[in-house]
């Protein structure tokens, strides 16, 4: 009978020490270092495939800094709207998108500080003769629908009338084959695209408005606390020139990192 209870004891220890071993485990897998971001990897020069790696100015920014915070990314892709989404709700920690800093974000979102300014800009085919932002007055511009640089434009000339697409490789394909007007888009974007594509558009005077570019966190204190983290690293990743020699890879040598 001792033996039969010695036994049964020694099983249960067993089972018990097996328990903790694998909760262990479970806590080492899920691991606290593990920061969950969001990307479109649509977003030329931000956020691409090449060569069947995520790369692209803020996916590189944002893995920078989480190393030398000490995390490790995992990468969590869809369309920029399901990325904000699962960003509101906590399923993942923060979007490294060009996300532009609004008042109505700002509401939902924990900003970090700036780590790039988008100045919104027109560009037309080189072959047009506009040289003055005025000159598109009663005339027709592409955009991305539903972006901050459409909302802009509107805001910066009611008599400028937007024409807006699903996509911007159709809002710039209507600009390349004169169909429209002008193409609004950040100013980075539009340089690396035509730099990429050696694309007969010029600029048209210089920005109408920039804004500042951040990463967003959820607002709850855990997110408080990720903000804080970053917010430093970025600052050390600005002054030591992290920050725009990253800029200058991605945007034809263009410092992004400040404003004009």
């Amino acid at each position: 009978m001792k033996k039969l209870i010695l036994l049964a004891g020694s099983i249960v220890l067993i089972t018990i020490l097996a328990a903790c071993g694998d909760s262990g485990s479970s806590e080492e897998g899920s691991g606290d270092n593990v920061l969950q971001a969001g990307t479109t990897a649509q977003s030329y020069p931000n956020s691409y495939e090449e060569n069947g790696e995520l790369v692209g100015y803020d996916v590189e920014v944002l893995e920078t800094a989480a190393e030398n915070l000490g995390y490790e990314v995992e990468w969590v892709t869809t369309d920029f709207s399901g990325l904000m989404g699962q960003l509101e709700t906590g399923r993942i920690d923060t979007v490294a998108n060009f996300v532009a800093v609004t008042e109505e974000r700002a509401e939902s979102y924990d900003f970090s500080v700036p780590y790039a300014y988008a100045g919104a800009t027109i560009v037309t085919h080189e072959d047009n003769d506009f040289t003055d932002l005025e000159q598109f007055k009663g005339r027709t511009v592409s955009g991305v629908l539903g972006s901050n640089n459409v909302k802009n434009l509107e805001a910066f000339d009611p008599e400028i009338e937007p024409r807006t697409y699903e996509t911007r490789d159709g809002a710039m394909n209507d600009a390349i084959n004169n169909r429209v007007d002008g193409y609004v888009n950040s100013k980075s974007a539009l340089i690396a695209e035509i730099e990429l594509g050696d694309l007969p558009l010029k600029f048209v005077g210089d920005p109408f408005v920039y804004e500042d570019i951040s990463f967003p966190f959820t607002k709850n204190e855990e997110g408080a606390a990720l903000r804080e983290e970053f917010d430093e690293e970025l600052e050390k990743l600005r002054e030591d020139g992290t920050l725009a020699e990253i800029s200058e890879k991605y945007f034809a040598g263009e410092d992004i990192t400040v404003q004009e």
